[in-house]
């Protein structure tokens, strides 16, 4: 059974509440080794952070991720980037996300995101953490920031830039996070980068509860579902699951500086 990293995943959220646990079980039976659980908003971190600290033998270690999302730019505060600060030097997390720029969403301010952006950007960099990125609409004015402010790398999470944007992600040391919507044939672009893009530069993720695989297409996403990602992407690259499993697992320790449970 091949060793999985879900990069992606938000565990802590409601849409788990009823049964959690039993979906980690199933996790670690599956051959998941670990999870990273990024945040949303400075509200859910203490929920967060509890449930990363619950762990039983067989399931995956949950891994935090501190950070703002730039879809709920109107709930966060000043305030908040203190908070991030301070949370960041007492509770040591695995990352700062999801963060980034969405120039998808309507009525966003774009310069102030682009504010809150930078601002988790410095936090990251001067606590040497690698982050996780939200960029929709938005790859160039991301990249241009990352140059700016460089950081360790980290992962572009549902990657679905051009291929030129995605080696310029791996030129600054990040990995390009791939998911079930790799599972759906009509996504031909996304499956085209993930054929062209080289594989040390790829992680899998879920992105549950959320961006399901096709097999359960209307249905709550979870990360027993990261094996079908595997599949297609192995499928898409002709190669064995034993080996894509091996590479983007490497790949997402080395980026997220995980060790094995």
């Amino acid at each position: 059974m091949p060793e999985l990293i879900d990069t992606h995943c938000h565990l802590d959220v409601a849409a788990f509440d009823p049964d959690r646990d039993a979906v980690r079980r199933r996790c670690g039976a599956l051959g998941l080794d670990a999870i990273l659980v990024p945040a949303i908003q400075a509200a859910g971190w203490p929920g967060l952070l509890d449930c990363c600290a619950r762990w039983e033998e067989g399931t995956p270690r949950l891994h935090p991720a501190l950070g703002l999302h730039p879809v709920y730019l109107e709930s966060h505060g000043d305030a908040d980037i203190a908070a991030l600060e301070r949370a960041v030097a007492d509770r040591s997390p695995a990352a700062i996300g999801e963060i980034g720029l969405d120039f998808f969403v309507e009525g966003l301010d774009p310069d102030r995101q682009l504010a809150l952006f930078e601002a988790q950007l410095g936090i990251a960099r001067d606590a040497g953490l690698p982050v996780v990125l939200h960029v929709r609409k938005a790859h160039d004015r991301v990249l241009a920031a990352l140059q700016r402010i460089p950081v360790v790398g980290g992962i572009a999470h549902a990657f679905s830039g051009s291929l030129q944007q995605g080696r310029q992600y791996l030129d600054l040391g990040f990995a390009l996070g791939f998911g079930g919507m790799l599972t759906f044939e009509r996504s031909s672009k996304l499956r085209r980068l993930a054929r062209q893009l080289p594989l040390e530069g790829m992680v899998l993720e879920t992105d549950a509860p959320d961006l399901t695989v096709a097999s359960h297409r209307g249905e709550r996403n979870s990360p027993e579902y990261l094996p079908e990602v595997l599949e297609s992407l192995a499928a898409l690259r002709e190669l064995g699951t034993d080996e894509v499993a091996r590479v983007t697992t490497a790949n997402a320790r080395r980026v997220l500086r995980l060790n094995r449970s």
